[in-house]
């Protein structure tokens, strides 16, 4: 079944600012969460609609994608359909709900507290610890690399998983022990009361971070973090038609968690190395060319650069400085599909600056004939300028 639009799902329209998508998630969000409608599918299936539209639409990236494209320029650049269930939402956006250890301030923050939602609710599992910190990596690529595609690999310092403890922060041989603060559930909870009736706001055990475990007799190779300062190697493949800006998300390969806690991402970045010959409009390339007069004026066969190599092309007798010649398919791939931009060139007739005597005679002679030099408009008063001064003047 086709996909609704996101702006329709949100109730909005296309110019709606971040605040106004904010606020029309949080009102759908508020309406079909599944702590309000306990076994409905059909309220799941729109909150995590819902969910979908706001993950697009609020990142400005996706949505400018999304807004010239529709849903087939999301291809490889959303990953929300992989996630079948609302547990999976939980783990896996925190960017959107907060995520473990994510230090608050997300949207569901601001909903849920106090309605006493909890992310571990519904069988949700609780990470052991706090998730790890997403690595940015920039990547440096050349507009050949962005024509063909890529496969880069990178070398990253980044926190890793303690072999000692396998993670966990706890001394070999020695294990966790249930926190006595939140009694291992990971949570306080404080319930009041108002003339609206009674409000249960929940938030994450300081004593244990959220995971319920203590460590009692710490790992001395990493001190009880379950983690210590590393490097590693990131291979990443790169697609074709990839833009300045654009990154790719690499889930699982950013800093280890605290503790046994998830690790994040590592989001690689792409970056534009300037070409020596070539400037970007979206999908096409232009490329300046330079020719002689009598190229210009007589034509001929000219070789010129491509992504792919060289080519020849033909210039056409009298062809003017500015003329536009366009080459089909010679540009930037669109990002997942198979139709191309193309290379524009644009021709530029080069005028000497320095002349010797023998060639200044002969530009002399060729400037005597008619085919040579302008033509004055018809219906022009094509006499010199200073006459036509000193005959106001006189």
């Amino acid at each position: 079944m086709a996909k609704r639009d996101y702006y329709e799902i949100l109730g909005l329209g296309k110019s709606a600012s971040k605040d106004e998508i904010k606020a029309a998630y949080r009102k759908l969000a508020l309406q079909y969460h599944p702590d309000r409608n306990p076994d409905n599918k059909e309220a799941e299936d729109k909150f995590k609609e819902a969910t979908e539209a706001y993950e697009v639409l609020s990142d400005e990236t996706k949505r400018s994608r999304y807004d010239q494209f529709g849903h087939q320029g999301l291809r490889g650049g959303s990953d929300f359909g992989q996630y079948s269930n609302i547990n999976d939402i939980f783990s896996h956006f925190g960017d959107i709900f907060g995520g473990a250890g994510g230090g608050g301030g997300s949207i569901f923050d601001e909903l849920f507290n106090n309605m006493g939602s909890s992310r571990g609710r519904g069988g949700a599992r609780r990470p052991t610890g706090e998730r790890g910190a997403d690595l940015k990596i920039r990547v440096p690529l050349t507009m050949e690399e962005i024509a063909k595609g890529a496969e880069k690999t990178v070398r990253v310092k980044r926190m890793q998983k303690c072999d000692t403890c396998t993670g966990s922060g706890a001394k070999p041989g020695t294990g966790l022990t249930t926190c006595s603060t939140c009694n291992g559930t990971g949570e306080i909870r404080q319930v009041s009361r108002s003339m609206f009736g009674q409000f249960i706001n929940v938030s994450a055990c300081q004593a244990c971070g959220g995971s319920g475990q203590i460590v009692k007799d710490p790992c001395k190779t990493c001190e009880g973090e379950g983690r210590l300062k590393g490097e590693a190697t990131i291979k990443v493949n790169i697609p074709a038609g990839v833009s300045e800006g654009n990154y790719i998300p690499l889930r699982g390969q950013g800093n280890a968690g605290r503790r046994g806690g998830d690790a994040g991402d590592a989001l690689i970045i792409i970056e534009e190395k300037k070409h020596d010959y070539f400037t970007r409009s979206g999908n096409d390339i232009f490329y300046t060319l330079t020719i002689s007069y009598p190229d210009a004026a007589l034509g001929g066969d000219v070789t010129v650069p491509t992504l792919e190599g060289s080519t020849v092309i033909s210039i056409e007798a009298g062809t003017q400085p500015g003329t536009k010649i366009t080459l089909r398919g010679k540009g930037i791939p669109q990002l997942n599909s198979y139709d191309k931009g193309s290379q524009i060139i644009l021709v530029n007739v080069y005028v000497p600056t320095k002349l010797n005597p023998k060639e200044k005679a002969t530009l002399k002679e060729l400037s005597k004939s008619p085919n040579i030099a302008p033509k004055p408009e018809e219906g022009k008063d094509s006499r010199d300028f200073f006459d036509k001064v000193r005959e106001v003047f006189s």
